[in-house]
C-alpha cells in the first residue's frame, strides 16, 4: 500500500476522511477543483501508537485535560514525519507543483474504526474548524506542516469538544491533505439552503483575500441571497476595510491587510458572479444529495474553484419556519434481516457482516455496468448499508435506494424490491411507475444483456472455484495464528472480486419475479398473487436441501442402529458423539456422519452469527437435529403437484398460447434465479463458517497470549481488532476492557424491547442512540372476524395441525412431527425444523424470502407476514392453514387435526 494517496484511492472517507473523499468526488465529476494528494489516517495512526504518555480517564477536569492535550501535541512535533513517508510526501509534492510550487496543508479527523467518532465534515457532525489547515506552503516547510496537522489533533478546542461529546479524548484520527495553491483573490463562503432557517434560498458570504479571510471572520464580508425560484439576487453590502492576503515576509503565512480604496465600497461580487457560484452550487448538491456548504475562491481571471464541501448544519430554528425544509431523517428497516441476524449481535459478527455487504455488493454494482466513478461517488453509502441500532442488525434504506438507483431498469423493479424487503406501502409508499417503461428498458437492456447473458456460466464457475477454496480451508488444525490471518485475509480478498456474481443472479431473480408478476397482471388480470406462489413452486433441488436429505439419510441409519436412537433420546449428546466418533456403533455411521459435517456442518440455526458455534466447530450440535429427524415423520414433498396446479389455472385463465409460452419461460428464469440465491447463500453459511473457525482459533491464541479470559470473549471484538491484536497492528491494549464494556452493553440491549422493524430517526437521534421501543401491548385476537390471521400466500397447499410457536429454534425440537411451524422469521438453519412441518405461519418474509422459497421447495402450505402471529396464536392450539388463499384459521380445540 502507498504511504500517500492520489487520484481514485482519494475518494475513500474511512482512509482520508470526508473532506478529501467529498473533493475527489468532485474533481472525478468534473467539479473545479484544484488537484491534491493525501498523507492517509494509518499513517497517524502509527505516529500516535509511539507516543507513551497514558490517555487520561474519562471526567478529567479541563485544565487536566489542556495540560495532557499540550504534552501530546509537543510529542506529535517531536517525532515529525518518518523518513520513508517524507521521501513520499515530497515525491509527489513534487509531481504536483514542481519543486519551487505553494501548496495549501490541510487536515481532516477521520472516523475511527468503531464507529463512536463520525469525522470531520460527516453527515452527522460536520465537527468544522477542530483541526488545522496552512496556506501557501513551499516544500522546505511542507513536512513540518503535516507534523502540525497531526498535532492538531490535540488543540485545546479539539480535545475539550471530544470530551464534551462523551467521544474518546484521543479517539480522533487525522488525514492531511496536500493541495495545489490557488492564489484567489475574492473568496467565498456559499450554502445551498439558509443556514439559519433551513429556507430554500442560497446565501454567499465574500471577501476579498483568501478564504482564511471569510471562514475565521477575519475580513469584511459582504452577503448575498439568491431566489433560485427567481434567479433574483439580493446583496447585503459592508464597507471592506479589512482582507487577508499571503504573507510576503514569512514562508507558509497570510496575514490582514488594508483593503486597497477602490475596493471598499464596491460588493465584492457582482449578481451575475453571484449566480455562476449558486449555480455551481446547486449541482454540488445533486451530486452529495444534500444541502451543502462549500468553500471556494475566485482568481485574478474570474475562474472560480471549489476547495471544499460539507453537509449544511441548519441553525436552531431551522425547519420550524413556513419555508424551511423539514429535518432530514434516515430510514431503516430490519423486516428481512433478521432472518440472517434475529436478536441482538455481537461486535465480531456485525463487523464481518459489515465487511460482507461493502465487498459484495461493491463486486455487485461493477458487474452490473455501474461507471468506476460514480461507485468511488458512492463510497460511502457502500460502507453503510447496514447499521446497528441498540444490539440489532438494520438495513440503512437511504444507502441502499442511493446505490440501486444506479442500477440499470431499477426503477422498473423498485416497487418488486421494497416488497421483497417485506416493506409495506404505510412505511415506504411504493415508487410510481416510470412514465416510459418501454424506453427506460431498451437503455438499460445493453448493459442488462452484457451482465446477465454470461452469467450461468459464470455462476458454474463460481461454484467450482468456491468448492476448491472451501476444501482447503475445511481443516485448518496445525496453522499458526499469522497462517490462519493469512487464510482469512486471502479468501475475503478474493471473495471481494467473485461474490459479486452471486448477486447478479439474485437481481436476475428481482426481474425474473416482477416481470412475470407484471405479465400476469396485464394477461392474468382476475388471478391473485398466489398463482405466482404456485408457479414458483418445486425447480432444481438446491444445496441446502441436499443438506438436509443428507440429515434425513442419517436420520434413517440411526432407526436401523440398536440402541443408537435410545441414546439420543437420553440428550447427552456431547458423550453419544463421543460414543458415535469412537465406533461404538460401527465405524461405518461414524463415517458417515463425518462426511455429512465435512460437506454441511457449517450450516446451522443463525449461522451467520459468528457467536454461535456451529457444527463445524462442534459436531455434537448435530445431535439434535438428527434425534429431532429420528423421532418425526419428515413431510413428503409435493412441490412438482403444487407446480402443475397452478400451470392448470394459468392455462385456463390464459387460453392465448404464446402468452403462456413466454409466462413460462420467464417462470423458469426466476426458478433458476432461486437456486442461484439458495445455492449461494449455502456458500455464504460456509464462508462464514470458516471465518468463525478462524477467529475463534485466534481468540484461543489470545487467552494463551494472556489478553482474554475465554475463546469466545472474541465475539465482543471486530474482526480487525481480533487480526490487529494477533498481528501487533491494533492500538488498543486493554482487550478485557473492551469485551466487558461490549457485553454489558450487549447485555442491557437484550433487555430492552426491540426497537420497531421500521424507523425514521434523525442523525442526532442515531448519534444519541435514541429510539423508540416497539411498546404497545398483544393484540387481543386476530383480525377480521376474530378467527382469521391474514398473510401473504407463499407457497400453495392446506394443512391442519396443532401450531408449534417457535422462538428460539436452538432450545425447542418438536419430536411428533405433527404440527405447523409459526415463527417471528426464520433462517436456513431452520430447514430442519421446516421439513418435519405440516405448514408454516411467520411473521415476516416476502415471497422471495427464505420461508417462501423453502416452503415452496418442500411443497409445504406457507403464510408469511402474518402480523403478531406468534403472540395471537397459542402454542398447542388447533389452527389450519391456507396457503393459496394467504390465511390461518384458529379453530376450536376439539376438533380433529389432519392434512387437508
Amino acid at each position: 500500500m502507498p504511504l500517500v494517496r492520489s487520484g481514485p484511492a482519494l475518494a475513500e472517507p474511512t482512509v482520508v476522511g470526508h473532506k478529501f473523499a467529498r473533493q475527489q468526488v468532485l474533481r472525478e465529476a468534473g467539479f473545479p477543483v484544484p488537484p491534491f494528494f493525501c498523507v492517509p489516517a494509518e499513517e497517524f495512526d502509527r505516529v500516535r501508537s509511539a507516543l507513551a504518555e497514558p490517555v487520561p480517564p474519562a471526567g478529567r477536569w479541563p485544565a487536566e485535560l489542556d495540560g495532557w492535550a499540550a504534552r501530546r501535541r509537543a510529542a506529535v512535533r517531536e517525532h515529525g514525519v518518518p523518513d520513508a513517508l517524507g521521501r513520499a510526501v515530497l515525491a509527489e509534492f513534487d509531481r504536483l507543483v514542481g519543486p519551487d510550487g505553494l501548496v495549501a496543508v490541510r487536515s481532516c479527523a477521520v472516523a475511527g474504526g468503531d464507529g463512536a467518532e463520525p469525522g470531520e465534515d460527516s453527515a452527522v457532525d460536520p465537527a468544522a474548524g477542530m483541526t488545522d489547515s496552512y496556506l501557501y506552503v513551499p516544500r522546505d516547510q511542507v513536512l513540518r506542516r503535516v507534523a502540525e496537522c497531526w498535532a492538531s489533533a490535540y488543540t485545546d478546542r479539539a480535545v475539550r469538544y471530544r470530551s464534551h461529546r462523551g467521544l474518546a479524548v484521543d479517539g480522533a484520527r487525522i488525514a492531511v491533505g496536500v493541495q495545489r495553491m490557488v492564489d484567489g483573490r475574492r473568496s467565498f463562503v456559499v450554502f445551498t439552503r439558509d443556514p439559519r432557517d433551513g429556507a430554500d434560498r442560497q446565501l454567499v458570504a465574500a471577501a476579498h483575500g483568501t478564504g482564511e479571510g471569510v471562514v475565521q471572520e477575519r475580513a469584511d464580508i459582504d452577503h448575498f441571497f439568491r431566489d433560485p425560484a427567481t434567479d433574483s439576487v439580493r446583496a447585503a453590502v459592508v464597507v471592506k476595510r479589512r482582507m487577508t492576503v499571503r504573507d510576503p515576509e514569512r514562508a507558509g503565512a497570510v496575514r490582514d491587510v488594508p483593503v486597497p480604496p477602490e475596493l471598499t465600497g464596491p460588493p465584492v461580487l457582482g449578481d451575475d458572479e453571484v449566480r455562476r457560484v449558486c449555480r455551481l452550487a446547486e449541482r454540488v448538491e445533486r451530486v452529495f444529495g444534500a444541502p451543502q456548504d462549500i468553500e471556494g475562491t475566485l482568481t485574478e481571471d474570474g475562474e472560480i474553484h471549489l476547495v471544499q464541501a460539507r453537509p449544511v448544519v441548519l441553525g436552531a430554528a431551522g425547519g420550524q419556519s413556513r419555508d424551511a425544509a423539514p429535518e432530514r431523517t434516515v430510514t431503516w428497516t430490519n423486516h428481512n434481516l433478521t432472518e440472517s441476524f434475529p436478536g441482538v449481535t455481537c461486535a465480531l459478527t456485525f463487523a464481518q457482516a459489515r465487511e460482507f455487504y461493502r465487498l459484495a455488493f461493491g463486486d455487485f454494482y461493477r458487474r452490473m455496468g455501474v461507471p468506476a466513478p460514480t461507485r468511488r461517488r458512492l463510497t460511502a453509502e457502500l460502507a453503510s448499508m447496514i447499521g446497528i441500532l441498540d444490539g440489532r442488525v438494520y438495513y440503512r434504506l437511504d444507502s441502499w435506494l442511493a446505490l440501486h438507483s444506479t442500477l440499470p431498469g431499477f426503477a422498473l423493479l423498485a416497487a418488486a424490491w421494497q416488497r421483497g424487503l417485506g416493506l409495506s406501502t404505510t412505511e415506504l409508499p411504493a415508487p410510481p411507475p416510470p412514465a416510459y417503461p418501454g424506453r427506460l428498458l431498451l437503455r438499460a437492456a445493453p448493459a442488462l444483456a452484457r451482465a446477465f447473458l454470461p452469467l450461468p456460466g459464470q455462476v458454474r464457475r463460481f461454484l467450482r472455484w468456491w468448492d476448491e477454496r472451501y476444501a482447503q480451508n475445511a481443516d485448518l488444525d496445525g496453522l499458526d495464528p499469522d497462517e490462519l490471518v493469512a487464510r482469512y485475509r486471502t479468501l475475503w480478498t478474493e471473495f471481494g472480486e467473485r461474490w459479486g456474481v452471486t448477486l447478479v443472479g439474485s437481481y436476475v431473480l428481482l426481474a425474473g419475479v416482477g416481470t412475470v408478476e407484471w405479465l400476469l397482471r396485464r394477461w392474468v388480470p382476475d388471478q391473485d398473487r398466489s398463482l405466482l406462489a404456485g408457479l414458483l413452486a418445486g425447480g432444481p433441488e438446491n444445496r441446502s436441501l441436499a443438506g438436509v436429505r443428507s440429515a434425513v439419510d442419517l436420520a434413517d441409519r440411526i432407526r436401523a442402529t440398536p440402541g443408537l436412537p435410545e441414546l439420543l433420546r437420553a440428550g447427552d449428546d456431547r458423550e453419544t458423539w463421543r460414543q458415535i466418533a469412537g465406533g461404538r456403533f460401527g465405524t461405518d455411521i461414524a463415517e458417515a456422519m463425518r462426511r455429512h459435517l465435512r460437506r454441511y456442518g457449517d450450516r446451522a440455526v443463525h449461522d451467520l452469527k459468528l457467536e454461535e458455534r456451529s457444527p463445524r466447530q462442534d459436531p455434537w450440535r448435530l445431535l439434535p437435529t438428527l434425534s429431532a429427524l429420528v423421532e418425526q415423520d419428515p413431510a413428503t414433498t409435493a412441490p412438482d403437484r403444487t407446480a402443475g396446479e397452478a400451470d392448470e389455472v394459468l392455462r385456463r385463465a390464459c387460453p392465448h398460447p404464446l402468452r403462456r409460452a413466454v409466462l413460462r419461460r420467464v417462470v423458469g428464469v426466476a426458478r433458476w434465479g432461486v437456486r442461484v440465491r439458495e445455492d449461494t447463500r449455502y456458500c455464504r453459511s460456509q464462508l462464514y463458517g470458516v471465518t468463525r473457525d478462524v477467529m475463534w482459533r485466534l481468540g484461543a491464541t489470545l487467552v494463551a497470549a494472556g489478553r482474554l479470559d475465554e475463546a469466545g470473549d472474541v465475539v465482543h471484538l471486530t474482526t480487525e481488532e481480533v487480526v490487529g491484536a494477533v498481528t501487533g497492528t491494533l492500538h488498543e491494549p486493554d482487550l478485557r476492557g473492551v469485551v466487558a464494556r461490549r457485553r454489558a452493553a450487549l447485555a442491557e440491549s437484550a433487555a430492552r424491547p426491540a426497537p420497531p422493524a421500521f424507523l425514521r430517526l434523525s442523525p442526532a437521534d442515531i448519534a444519541a442512540g435514541v429510539l423508540p421501543a416497539t411498546g404497545g401491548t398483544a393484540p387481543a385476537g386476530p383480525g377480521g372476524d376474530g378467527r382469521v390471521l391474514h398473510g401473504l400466500a407463499s407457497s400453495a397447499g392446506r394443512a391442519r395441525a396443532r401450531a408449534r410457536v417457535v422462538l428460539d429454534p436452538t432450545a425447542v425440537f418438536d419430536r411428533s412431527g405433527d404440527h405447523i411451524l409459526v415463527a417471528r422469521e426464520t433462517d436456513p438453519g431452520w430447514l430442519y425444523l421446516m421439513v418435519a412441518a405440516k405448514g408454516m405461519v411467520v411473521e415476516r418474509g416476502s415471497l422471495m424470502s427464505h420461508t417462501a422459497i423453502t416452503g415452496r421447495l418442500l411443497g409445504i402450505p406457507s403464510v408469511v407476514a402474518v402480523p403478531d402471529a406468534t403472540r395471537v396464536i397459542t402454542d398447542g392450539s388447533l389452527i389450519e392453514v391456507d396457503g393459496v388463499a394467504g390465511t390461518v384459521r384458529l379453530l376450536a380445540g376439539t376438533e380433529e387435526a389432519s392434512a387437508c
